[in-house]
């Protein structure tokens, strides 16, 4: 039998208090909420608007990992939840929190945060993914529940069937909500509409749906296939990733870009960033969208916006495109050969940001011209006038 000595009984009392201690601070957290207000500030109806919550915001609830946090809205329903790696470190640390609400013109809402069980969703929760494509000569494509793209890889320009150099962003049709990634790849028949949507775009060496370059004495310097590729969230609610491409020589200049997307579950627009890295000065950046036959097209440098609707190929339709920059990083609008081009000065860190998408009528939102503008000056508005946040303690 143990005997109890006063060391061993200290030990014990010490022990039990630190157990004590720990149930009690998990106790708090599980039970500990934080409360989101969330305010939109403008006179528009936003649909699908995502809010994130950056970790700082949220320390107070002492989860081990963001992937805990719980949102629900004012009624009490859960909400779906996305913790995200927006700088992708060495650990995969989750930086913030995303979810996703509807605002009425200048509506208020609150939503509660707490500590809950992993989240983990179903396939078929999920409206955003994307992934890189190594059977198909180093693809990357992307999708949410509205739209999807695909961007071209190294392998592709030394391919002998059909070699391809281009930095562009490609156009997938689709009028379905769920994912079609995958299955498309799978099947190798995505140039056939099967019910789904297709790929009837045809972006060769023009800047497609959002493609970038510097400008420079008067012409686009733009880079090549990119050679690396690294997805730092991948849904239910955001697809983030980045693309490297070599260097390219602008003037004598070595320019290398890295370039960072996102898109968001119930958008038609991505959010691009591209990033420069050169030895002196600010670079211009071109952003553009390829020139067809019997397009319409509207610029609004006030609003910040270009946009377009056009005739796809193969009698498929018509295909709405638009490109945003803000009233204040607008310059000017120009074209060359082959694109209609928006002009932007990168910021002092040598970054351009700026947002691209498209619609198709068959997929049914957005069925003519003046129903595709009205949503493109709509979104340039929000970009400008983002929802107001205050994290507070309840």
């Amino acid at each position: 039998m143990a005997q109890f000595t006063s060391a061993n009984l200290m030990k014990r009392l010490f022990t039990i208090s630190v157990t004590i201690a720990l149930c009690a601070h998990r106790a708090f957290a599980q039970d500990s909420k934080i409360e989101i207000r969330a305010t939109n500030p403008i006179p528009i109806t936003r649909y699908n608007e995502t809010l994130e919550i950056p970790a700082k915001d949220l320390t107070r609830l002492g989860a081990k990992s963001l992937n805990l946090i719980h949102v629900k809205d004012s009624n009490g329903k859960e909400l779906v939840c996305q913790a995200i790696d927006t700088d992708g470190d060495e650990l995969r640390t989750f930086d913030s929190v995303l979810f996703q609400s509807d605002f009425a013109a200048g509506e208020t809402k609150i939503f509660t945060a707490s500590v809950g069980a992993k989240q983990v969703y179903p396939k078929e929760e999920y409206r955003a993914f994307g992934r890189f494509v190594r059977e198909r000569f180093d693809d990357f494509a992307w999708e949410n529940d509205r739209i999807a793209h695909r961007t071209y890889g190294q392998a592709l320009e030394s391919w002998k069937g059909e070699p391809l150099a281009s930095s562009t962003i490609d156009i997938w049709s689709k009028r379905t909500p769920r994912m079609v990634i995958n299955d498309w790849y799978l099947t190798d028949d995505y140039h056939v509409d099967h019910g789904e949507g297709a790929d009837y775009y045809s972006a060769g060496v023009s800047r497609g749906c959002g493609g970038s370059g510097i400008w420079a004495a008067d012409r686009l310097w733009v880079s090549k296939n990119f050679t690396h590729s690294n997805v730092l969230a991948n849904g239910p609610i955001r697809v983030l990733f980045e693309l490297t491409y070599a260097p390219i020589s602008v003037k004598g200049v070595d320019v290398s870009e890295t370039k960072r997307i996102s898109l968001d579950a119930g958008q038609q627009l991505d959010r691009f960033e591209s990033h420069y890295q050169m030895a002196d000065g600010r670079p211009t950046v071109g952003i553009g969208m390829k020139k067809v036959l019997g397009e319409k097209l509207e610029v609004n440098p006030e609003e910040g916006w270009m946009a377009k609707w056009e005739v796809m190929e193969k009698g498929a339709g018509n295909q709405g495109l638009a490109l945003i920059t803000g009233p204040k990083l607008f310059s000017k609008q120009v074209e060359d050969s082959l694109n209609h081009l928006v002009l932007m000065r990168a910021n002092p860190s040598n970054v351009a940001i700026y947002w691209a998408g498209f619609c198709w009528d068959k997929a049914g939102r957005f069925t003519t011209q003046e129903a595709w503008l009205h949503y493109v000056s709509d979104f340039a508005k929000c970009v400008s006038a983002p929802i107001v946040i205050r994290v507070a303690s309840n």
